[in-house]
């Protein structure tokens, strides 16, 4: 297969390049930097960093840490789905995932095949994320809110020829909507569907109902006999922690998706990473997972930490519910919660908040978007979350890049995205010359290590718009760097607001607004006017129960921000355009605001 070469051949590049010397001027290793420890003395001269390197990369297959951990902790909780009343210790889960893996194999998938995983937050999803790493298929995690249109992209983009799915969830009734693009299904023999609009599509599996054209997954279980246990084993021996495991499309907030795919090396090494800086590794850290398995924060911070270092994951619902989330935590008592800030905002906004025993947390992961202080100090005082830190990453970057230490100040933790990642490098580019900026000067945050994918999957041109030569990957986002290697992101370079040549970075607006006493939520875009190129939109969500005005807005800002950074136009509203993963698709409110402001 020419894509999984291709891209098995970028990744030999990449150790190839990750044993050069960077060849940046000035530029340092960063003998300060620890993995669990904040710097105290400046580290940085520019806006070039480079993480420790004390702590080996790990050269495991996704398989092999959970098979580590399986004999470690084997009577230890792996994994909990609340509302589905899920238990598995680690030795009934490898155990499974085996089954499954043997299953796929003798149902005519084989090493370098993609799966899709279609659903919602499910046991299955997990047991399929293993089960496909054991034996070698890679996995497409599909966002689970696709449309037939959606859908028909994704499978055709990366030949998917398995597709798995609950029937139903919510009003997506998946089986329904598989067949408006592959109407053959309903006549076709479980493993012998033959797609005109999917020509690559042959295996589909249900959750639970029996449907025409499809195996369920309890037959895929039953599927594999001794001689696919064999099969698979021998399948084993030929992985390689350089080949790729999982696509992830992106979220589209910027556009149509693009399939970024992960090696095994990309996502174990960044799940330890993040394991050793929360200090799961410590003790036995029972972590909260409302997030989405098809994002990388659930695949990777939830079902990958859990494989590497022992840490159960608990799923409080199949998709996020504010209420469900402090169900859990208070039932299972969760020490760590992850969530986006949208989530965290919609748990504190409970109701019934105050009645929920939350004793058991100390700290867990917030990231997705910029976290407002105002936000993240109601999470620290009222969720009893003294260790949260933020992290920042992207999709492309496995995904964390930084993130914050639990000793951090409160200003690091609430304006920082934290520090730089052991086997990291980072550097933020100046605009107007190309060159390393200097401290604390805005430009685009460049990335480079182990964690940049091998590539979007048969997206050549779109790869290279993104992944110099060198390896340096450029994430979009203005950033900044101060002296001890704290970073600020600064707003997207497609968000930034240029305002009759000046430049407005929303997400300052944003955490200022964030401090007016009846705001709820925030968020800042630029929207197209003909004397200033473009003029400040700030789209407003309340406090429940109050009410505001524009008048007052503007009022609360005289005086306090510069009088061009003031918006122009305030919209008060109760919901925002979101992916499924609770990020604000800012493009969306753009194009929304644009034409009720009658542009």
């Amino acid at each position: 297969m020419a894509s999984a070469a291709g891209l098995k051949l970028v990744a030999q590049e990449v150790l190839a390049a990750l044993g050069k010397p960077s060849g940046l001027r000035g530029a340092q290793r960063v003998s300060a930097l620890h993995i669990n420890t904040n710097p105290v003395t400046p580290i940085a001269t520019n806006s070039y960093i480079q993480g420790t390197t004390t702590i080996p990369l790990l050269t495991k297959t996704v398989g092999q840490c959970l098979e580590e951990t399986a004999h470690r902790f084997p009577d230890r909780e792996a994994l909990v789905f609340c509302r589905d009343g899920v238990r598995k210790t680690f030795a009934q889960f490898i155990q499974e995932v085996d089954q499954a893996a043997a299953g796929l194999l003798a149902i005519g998938l084989k090493k370098g095949d993609r799966l899709g995983m279609w659903g919602p937050n499910k046991y299955e999803w997990v047991l399929m994320q293993f089960a496909t790493a054991q034996a070698g298929i890679i996995l497409v995690s599909v966002n689970p809110a696709y449309q037939a249109q959606e859908l028909e992209f994704v499978i055709k983009k990366v030949g998917c020829k398995a597709l798995v799915f609950p029937t139903q969830f919510k009003t997506q009734r998946y089986y329904e909507i598989l067949k408006q693009t592959c109407p053959e299904l309903e006549k076709s023999s479980p493993g012998g569907i033959k797609s005109k609009r999917l020509p690559d599509l042959s295996v589909v599996i249900t959750l639970d109902s029996k449907l025409p054209g499809t195996f369920q997954m309890s037959e895929v279980m039953q599927a594999g006999d001794s001689s696919h246990m064999k099969q698979l084993r021998d399948v084993q021996q030929t992985l390689s922690c350089n080949e790729p495991v999982n696509i992830q499309f992106t979220s589209g907030t910027t556009g149509s998706p693009k399939g970024a795919t992960l090696s095994h090396r990309n996502i174990v090494n960044n799940a330890n990473l993040i394991g050793l800086r929360l200090g799961v590794n410590q003790q036995e850290s029972r972590t909260a997972l409302p997030v989405p398995l098809y994002h990388c924060l659930g695949s990777v911070g939830g079902g990958m930490v859990m494989a590497v270092h022992g840490a159960p994951a608990i799923f409080s619902s199949l998709s996020f519910e504010g209420k469900a989330v402090l169900e859990a935590v208070a039932q299972e008592k969760c020490s760590l919660l992850h969530g986006t800030p949208t989530m965290f905002i919609d748990m504190l906004s409970q109701p019934e908040f105050d009645s929920y025993d939350l004793s058991s947390l100390q700290g867990g992961i917030i990231a997705g978007s910029p976290v407002p202080p105002e936000i993240m100090k109601k999470i620290m005082t009222k969720m009893n979350m003294r260790d949260i830190v933020v992290a920042y990453g992207t999709t492309e970057n496995s995904p964390v890049t930084f993130m914050g230490f639990p000793q951090d100040n409160i200003s690091q933790r609430t304006e920082t995205v934290g520090c730089i990642f052991p086997h990291t490098e980072a550097k933020i580019e100046d605009p107007e010359t190309g060159e390393i900026a200097a401290l604390n000067s805005p430009g685009e945050l460049q990335i480079r290590g182990y964690c940049v994918m091998l590539g979007y999957w048969e997206d050549p041109v779109k790869t290279n718009e993104v992944i110099a030569d060198d390896r340096w990957y450029k994430t979009g986002d203005i950033a900044v760097l101060d002296k001890y290697g704290y970073c600020k992101i600064v707003g997207r370079c497609k968000d930034m607001i240029i305002r009759g040549g000046e430049n407005i970075y929303p997400a300052e607006l944003e955490q200022f607004l964030h401090t007016h006493p009846k705001i709820e939520e925030v968020q800042v875009i630029g929207v197209k006017d003909q004397r200033m190129g473009e003029e400040i939109c700030a789209c407003i969500r309340v406090k429940a129960g109050q009410e505001c005005t524009a008048e007052e807005i503007k009022a609360f800002c005289k005086g306090k921000i510069s009088h061009f950074k003031i918006p122009r136009y305030i919209v008060f509203m109760e919901k925002y355009p979101l992916t499924v993963s609770g990020k604000i698709q800012k493009y969306k409110l753009r194009e929304q605001m644009e034409k009720q402001l009658l542009f």
